[in-house]
This record gives structure tokens, sequence and C-alpha cells, in this order.
């Protein structure tokens, strides 16, 4: 039970739908500067794009093979207008699409071959490797001025020491030597980092592996990777997410594996405060990144008390310093003025995303509550949105909470939307200003759905909302294709 409870965000919106607990990897990050959360350019006109999973679409008749889209960022923000929908199907993606290959569930981004142009890298977790059932495969596909296109295999190195190759996946530069890196995770409490300078051919600037103090196994996968500057030193960080060895109950925990100039060293791992969600940000303004983390299940699960968690869910807010993470803080929604008040089952917490809404160079946290009853209706899920300052996050002053019953966002609270179930912060418009897309993995029966609210240049608004649902970016909605379950990051 205890290692369900910190499985993350849902690879089935069946499960989901019918009281199953939410269950995949999410979230994957890249950043290099710790004032600001890094996002991807795919096409390098300097406005935000962003992809999101649709892993259990059917293609071509195969059901949940898998599918990710690709948002292009405009002046007016995202739509299906701009988009590319890839799946392995797709012509210069390798493999092909296949039943229960759930393409898309884990993405990162980054310059992996430091053209310019920022690229995607995309796993096919569950995809069968010659006789290795759900040995898991990576790709690359590549930016452009056009954006992405082409693809290529970043070949699995230990195959027979792990299954789930690519069911966590993060970006940043490790070294500090001007190229993104790629950490590569699976079953196994190792992880693989392939060194930037990574060619079309599939050939890497170098490869070394990372083995962190967690179980390993197929029952207790490597969660979550997220990468972010922690330390202030032009090196990117990483903070892995697994189920502790010393824990007889199997909590799980996340780990700070610092960057140097040799890359990620497991000699500075540092456990931190558990939370399955993660990212990483300056939230006070002082340089360092500061590491969010969101544990979203209830203090009492049973008849068992939960260390380190609170009714209703909560996130950590980790500040960073010259020597990796320091002084830790708490928010929930019995915190200073959040609305709603903590309530069993909210999954506050259950999402998270960094991002400089106001322009004012301190990052803002959007917060999710996926699992919040509202007036009576169960799961509709809400979002919050609180505002850095240079005391660290803010829970007393404009503070801001969306649901689909919030005037000018579109459709309404449902049953099991499930709004908030993913998040993302991103200048989609390029004015320098992070707009916010909320995912809802429940929306019509797990068809899920895109919400856009952009910044009007100091707060999130619902003035020139938008929605995109499967139809808009082509996507069948035979079964449950989940659209929005998991965001590149």
């Amino acid at each position: 039970m205890h290692q369900k409870l910190r499985t993350a965000l849902a690879t089935t919106a069946a499960a989901a739908l019918t009281g199953g607990l939410l269950a995949v990897t999410a979230g994957t990050a890249s950043a290099a500067d710790p004032t600001k959360t890094a996002q991807a350019d795919f096409n390098n006109d300097g406005k935000g794009d962003v992809a999101f999973s649709a892993g259990n679409a059917h293609v071509a008749g195969k059901a949940d093979a898998g599918q990710i889209v690709v948002l292009y960022g405009t002046a007016s923000g995202v739509s299906g207008a701009k988009r590319q929908t890839f799946s392995q199907n797709t012509t210069g993606v390798p493999g092909g699409a296949e039943t229960g290959d759930g393409y898309g569930w884990s993405s990162a981004y980054g310059d992996f071959n430091s053209d310019g142009y920022d690229d995607l890298a995309v796993a096919a977790e569950y995809e069968d490797v010659g006789t290795d059932k759900d040995g898991g495969t990576v790709s690359v596909l590549w930016g452009s001025s056009t954006g992405l296109k082409g693809g290529t295999t970043l070949s699995d190195p230990a195959v027979s020491s792990h299954d789930n190759w690519g069911s966590s996946l993060a970006a940043g530069d490790f070294d500090g030597d001007g190229r993104d890196d790629l950490a590569v995770g699976s079953t196994s409490h190792t992880f693989h980092v392939f060194k930037g300078g990574i060619s079309t051919t599939g050939t890497a600037g170098g490869r070394y592996t990372v083995k962190l103090p967690i179980m390993s196994g197929s029952a207790t996968p490597l969660i979550n990777l997220t990468a972010g500057d922690v330390t202030g030193d032009g090196r990117t960080d990483l903070v892995a997410d697994g189920f502790e060895t010393d824990s007889p109950e199997g909590w799980n925990a996340n780990y700070f594996v610092p960057g140097t100039s040799a890359g990620l060293k497991a000699t500075g791992v540092k456990k931190l405060k558990p939370g399955v969600i993660t990212d990483i940000g300056d939230i006070n303004g002082d340089g360092y990144g500061d590491i969010v983390s969101g544990v979203e299940w209830d203090a009492v699960e049973g008849d068992m008390a939960v260390p380190n968690a609170h009714k209703g869910g909560q996130a950590y807010i980790t500040y960073g310093s010259p020597s990796g993470p320091a002084s830790v803080t708490a928010v929930h929604q019995d915190s200073g003025s959040l609305p709603g008040g903590s309530e069993t089952n909210d999954s506050f917490g259950g999402e998270l995303s960094l991002g400089d809404v106001n322009g004012d160079g301190l990052l803002d946290l959007a917060i999710g509550a996926y699992g919040e009853n509202l007036g009576g209706v169960v799961d509709a899920g809400s979002v919050y949105v609180l505002y850095g300052t240079t005391s660290g996050l803010s829970t007393t002053g404009g503070v801001q909470y969306f649901t689909q019953n919030t005037a000018g966002v579109p459709g309404s609270d449902e049953k099991g939307d499930f709004f908030g179930s993913e998040l993302k912060l991103d200048d989609v418009t390029g004015d320098g200003k992070a707009d916010l897309v909320v995912g809802s993995i429940g929306e019509n029966s797990g068809n899920g759905l895109l919400t856009h609210l952009p910044s009007d240049g100091t707060r999130i608004t619902a003035s020139g909302a938008r929605s995109i649902g499967p139809s808009d970016v082509g996507i069948s909605t035979t079964g449950t294709p989940v659209l929005g379950g998991n965001a590149a990051n």
C-alpha cells in the first residue's frame, strides 16, 4: 500500500476513474540558470514551446501505443493551431506503434547537439525490446527552425539490468561544459547520463552511471528525476525520487545529487524531504535554485500515520545555498490565506510548476489539488498560484485559486476531471511572463484536456483562456488517451 501511495501521476485514466490510485512517472525537468526555469524552444523563435503526453492513445488501432503533442508558442499563446503530434508511426521517429508501448509518458528537453535548437527526448518505457518484455526505449527528436523532426535512438547500455528504460528523464548541463546532458532512469537504482554532444547517429559525448541509495526492481522503480542548479555554480544538479532502502515501509524519498566539473556525483548525495512531484528554480532571488516537492498523500492512510505528510497533501520548499539544500518550509491548504482548507484526498501538491508570472525575477509556484471535491463534485480538482518574494514563497499576498467553475475558465467542475493533474508554467507568448497550462486527465472519461490560462503581465488570468482537447491535436478518443498526463520539463 505504501509504495502505491508514492507513485506519481496517472498512466491510466481508467484506474483514476474507477477510484484507483494514479500511477505514472511525472515531470522531468531541465534548468541551468537557478534564477529561472529553462523553457523549451524547439524552433528558436523566442517563444516557449510545451510538450504533453497522451500515453494511452490508440495509434493505428494499437491500444495504449502512445503519442506526444508539442504546442508551439505564439503571440497569443498555445492552441491546437500550431502543433505537432508524434507517435512511433510518425515519419522519422524510430520504431513503430505497438500495443502498450506508452510512447510519450516520459520526456525531457534540452539542446543535446548544441545547434541552438532544443531537442526532445521521448521514452516508450513499456516497449518490448527483442525478448526483453517492457525493456523500454528512448529516442531524441531534433529541433530545427521548422520545429521537431527526425529521431535517433539512444541505445540502452544495460538491457538485462533493468526494465522500463526511460521511465524517468531529466536534462541539464551537469558538468558545466555548456552542453546539455541527459539522465535516463529505469527500474534500477542506477541511472545513466549521456553527456552533451549527442549526435544524430546516437553517439554521445560520453556516458557514466550514478547509483542511488534507493530500492531497485520492477516494484520499486526510480520514480522521478528533476534537474536544476541548486548551488548556483553554473552546473545543473539533480533531485532523484525513489523508495528508500532504510525504511521497512518503503516510504519514498528525494535525494540531492550535485553537479560537478566531472558531472553528477553520488558521493555528494543528500537525503531531502519526500515528495513525488518536484521542480527547481529560484523563488527568493538569491541566485540559488530552490527545490519544491509535492507530498500529495494524507497524513493518515487507513490506520497508519504517514510521516512528513499533512491532511489533504502539502508541498515542501527546500531553499538552495552554495552548499546545496538548506532551510525547509511547508505549504498546505491551511497555510496563510489559501482558500479551501485541507480535506482528505485533496492531493494538494500532486502537481507543481515554477515560472515567473509577473516578470519580477522571482519564480512563482502553481500547485495542483487535483483530487479536491468542489460543491459535492468528487475529484473535480483545483489549482493554486502562489507568488515568490525575496523572503520566500508568499502564502498571504496575492494567492490565486482556479477551478473549472472559475469565471472565464472553459468547462465546468465535473466528477473525476482531476483539473490540476498536470501543470506547466512557461512563457508561451514571448513577453517574458510565464503563462499556465493545466492538465485534466479525467476530462470526458479519460480523454484528457489542456487549459491555457495566460499571464496578464502581473497575474494568471482566465481572460483569453482556451481549452485544447484530443480532437484539436489529432489524437483519437478511442479508449482513454489521457491527453495532458505529463508535461516535458
